[in-house]
């Protein structure tokens, strides 16, 4: 009989501490552990989700992007012949589509020339002065040169040349310029001699003038050319277009049938020619449109899958890892509606996928009609490109719509412009020329200086040689100036011009706006012979506009009594701003309102006492008041800082034009744009912000009281831009995307939480068991001492 009383009560050794507290953390750990887990897969599958559907969207962009160019609708297919007269370079988008013959007669030939024999190619040739280059055409008595016509399109070369120069060092000169002649050093039988090749085309020959006799050895006019050789004469391509003549300068033709490029390569008999068609292709269009519908499918069935219920091949239902995701639903109905719905900024025309055969189907799928379609593209083809690609229109043909750098934030539609000034480039005039031509200018002769172009100040420029005519002059001007080195680094320019009836010189900056100016700053003794000298800034007003104005006989009917209105300003010359200044007399004529204007602006005590004036004159063609400073150079400077608001009948602002552009100014839907040169940018805070408009001149004259402009970015620019929305960094998928990626770094935390806890659990147990197993060893050496006490106890059993 077993007497241990722990054996009897079922305590003891045996039991698996370590296992059993490990199954009761298990059986706490489980359910927790099962909701994580069971979220995390939740939260995982949608991650993965978002990235199915970004890639869905993707594939659609994908499909859009070529639809969403005009070229792909203006395509063209040509196929021309193979001849050795002609090859065919490139057909651009929109090219002029027909029917084509031509015969090529003649074709372009570069003038070449070449300088007398010299020992060194790098050595000085103790030569010195200016050479320049013209451009234009000869004509010959035989093998001489005898008059030249000067080409007004190109400006001249001048080159200075030093006594330290060599053939190579001329040659980099020359070559520098980057006008189209190119310069090279050619040894021939252990001489070496300075090549000369001009562009191709007749008017593009070289006379090269020299204003020393040292360099005479460069000299190639018709009255000294003995030491240069003409190697090749200049001539033109000449060929006939169905029965045309075409003459060009070039056997790279690029102008003769709009879009196509080709080049002219041998003469062809009379008898021959080329024929060849241009045809508009819309094979890639069509391919582009069929290939944009199947991705829209394939992007259906995915987002199907994502946000909805479908079956596996066991007849399972599954369910979409975005379904009930309120965001993704959201973003794949926006889509659905753009592409069932009419595109943004088309009021006419085909406005909807439905006009082109493309039908939306009851579970969302798109399906061509075959007769509708072709039909579309067979009849209708630019409505077609109309629909998918961009378009903008402008009911002033001086005013062109662009697509800016935030084009995606404008919205489609129409918009009334006003353009209330045309945009105006800075100009100085000269006054009358007093020299006469032929003239003959040496180093020396004063005809030097400096010009601010767009507020950049030239080097020194001196202007030197022989000139038959004022145009020639003309010319060498415009080249000597926008050939300084300044002026090229900052990418400014000028246009020089001559009114051969005030006999006038002009200097116009290619720039327009405010920061568009062309002024003397510097002028030498001989350049007052041309009329020139440092630049007074000068403003001219709009035309008068006074009620009681007559312009015919340029005076006020009846008087114009100054004290019924308030003709009050302020101007800045010099850089001084006056007190403010009011007229306040009777005028009868408007020579008697420039009178009193300059005779007031001038007692002004703050100008008067730094010694600034103006001049002011009443144009009496434009029927406009013009304000000079009487200064001149860089510190002539002149503004209207403010004005009434009855100066304005005076034709007088404060942002007239002059010696200084302005900007054009407008209104986009009845709200002030921001002028810019010739752009006028809408108001930030617009619908049409992100577009901007290209001004001209004559855009006031046709606006009126406003026009119309429309923009559309057509179905392929529509998709593009809703998709770069969805999945920009601040788009709904990256915020949905982001607030996923937060839920799991949260469960993360869940985790670490419950294998804390978890943790302390085990270490809790573990303890209580221990303790048990102490108590369970005490009482077993207590059944030790126990052992047969039980038989040796009276009145037992055994004792009986």
């Amino acid at each position: 009989m077993d007497t241990n009383i722990v054996s009897t009560l079922g305590a003891g050794s045996g039991i698996d501490i370590t296992k059993l507290v490990s199954q009761l953390v298990e059986v706490e750990r489980a359910p927790q552990q099962a909701r994580i887990d069971a979220k995390q897969k939740t939260l995982e599958a949608q991650i993965s989700g978002y990235g199915k559907l970004k890639s869905a969207l993707d594939t659609i962009k994908t499909a859009v992007a070529s639809l969403g160019s005009t070229d792909l609708f203006n395509a063209r297919s040509v196929a021309v012949p193979t001849s050795e007269a002609i090859t065919a370079d490139k057909v651009s988008p929109g090219a002029q589509i027909g029917s084509y013959k031509i015969n090529v007669t003649q074709v372009a030939s570069a003038q070449s020339i070449a300088t007398e024999e010299q020992t060194e190619r790098d050595s000085a040739l103790n030569k010195s002065g200016n050479m320049t280059i013209s451009f234009g055409a000869w004509t010959y008595t035989g093998s001489d040169p005898t008059s030249f016509a000067t080409n007004t399109d190109r400006e001249a070369l001048s080159i200075n040349v030093t006594a330290a120069d060599s053939l190579d060092t001329i040659a980099e000169k020359i070559n520098s310029q980057n006008a189209g002649v190119q310069a090279s050093v050619i040894k021939v039988d252990d001489k070496y001699q300075l090549t000369l090749t001009a562009p191709s085309g007749a008017s593009n020959a070289m006379q090269i003038s020299v204003d020393d006799p040292s360099l005479n050895s460069f000299s190639f006019t018709a009255t000294n050319h003995a030491s240069v050789t003409e190697t090749q004469q200049a001539s033109d391509a000449k060929l006939t277009v169905n029965g045309l003549e075409v003459i060009r300068e070039s056997n790279t033709i690029d102008d003769v049938i709009s879009g196509l490029n080709f080049t002219v390569n041998k003469a062809m008999l009379a008898t021959e020619s080329l024929t060849f068609s241009v045809t508009a292709d819309k094979s890639a269009a069509e391919t582009a449109v069929r290939g944009f519908v199947t991705a829209y499918n394939t992007f259906q069935e995915t987002t199907n899958k994502l946000v909805g219920y479908t079956r596996d091949a066991d007849n399972n239902l599954v369910r979409g890892d975005l379904a009930g995701d309120s965001s993704a639903r959201s973003t794949i109905n926006r889509m659905r509606t753009l592409i069932g719905g009419a595109v943004p900024g088309l009021e006419s025309g085909f406005t909807a996928l439905t006009n082109v055969g493309i039908r939306t189907e009851r579970d969302g799928s798109l399906s061509i009609n075959q007769t509708e379609f072709n039909d579309a593209f067979t009849n209708h083809f630019d409505l077609v490109g109309e629909l998918f690609a961009n378009k903008t229109t402008s009911a002033n043909s001086a005013v062109t719509v662009n697509q800016g750098t935030f084009a995606s934030a404008a919205v489609a539609g129409s918009y009334e412009i006003a353009i209330t000034r045309d945009p105006t480039k800075g100009e100085t005039i000269g006054s009358t020329m007093t020299d006469t031509f032929p003239k003959t200018i040496a180093t020396g002769d004063g005809y030097t200086f400096k010009l601010n172009v767009d507020g950049v100040s030239s080097h020194s420029i001196e202007l030197t040689g022989t000139y038959s005519s004022v145009e020639q002059l003309r010319l060498d001007l415009q080249s000597r100036i926008n050939s300084d080195s300044k002026l090229k680094a900052a990418g400014v320019g000028v246009d020089v011009g001559f009114d051969t009836v005030n006999n006038q010189f002009s200097f116009k900056s290619r720039e327009y706006g405010s920061i568009s100016q062309a002024g003397f700053t510097e002028t030498g003794t001989g350049m007052a012979n041309l009329g020139i000298s440092p630049t007074q800034a000068k403003v001219f007003s709009s035309a008068i506009t006074q009620a009681t104005f007559n312009s015919g006989t340029n005076s006020f009917t009846p008087s114009l009594d100054a004290t019924t209105k308030d003709y009050t300003f302020k101007i800045n010359v010099d850089g001084l701003e006056s007190s403010s200044i009011t007229l306040i007399n009777t005028y009868n004529t408007a020579a008697d309102v420039a009178a009193e204007l300059e005779a007031k602006i001038n007692a002004d005590s703050t100008l008067s006492t730094a010694g600034a004036a103006v001049d002011v004159e009443y144009d009496t063609t434009n029927k406009r008041f013009i304000f000079n400073s009487r200064a001149g150079g860089t510190v002539s400077a002149i503004s209207f800082a403010s004005i009434s608001n009855d100066m304005a009948e005076f034709g007088i602002s404060t942002t007239m034009g002059g010696t200084r552009g302005i900007d054009v100014a407008g209104t986009v839907n009845g709200i002030e744009g921001f002028g810019a040169g010739n752009v006028l940018l809408p108001d930030i805070e617009s619908d049409a912000y992100g577009l901007n408009f290209s001004v001209r001149a004559g855009a006031t004259a046709q606006s009126g009281s406003g026009f119309q402009v429309s923009f559309s970015r057509g179905m392929a620019g529509e998709l593009s831009n809703l998709i770069d929305n969805f999945l920009s960094s601040t788009g709904v998928i990256e915020s949905r995307e982001s607030g996923i990626q937060t839920q799991l770094d949260r469960l993360g935390e869940d985790k670490t939480k419950l294998n804390t806890r978890m943790t302390t659990v085990s270490a809790r147990l573990t303890a209580q068991f221990v303790t048990m197993e102490r108590i369970v060893a005490s009482l077993q050496d207590t059944g030790g001492q126990l052992d047969g006490l039980v038989d040796r106890l009276p009145f037992t059993a055994s004792n009986k």
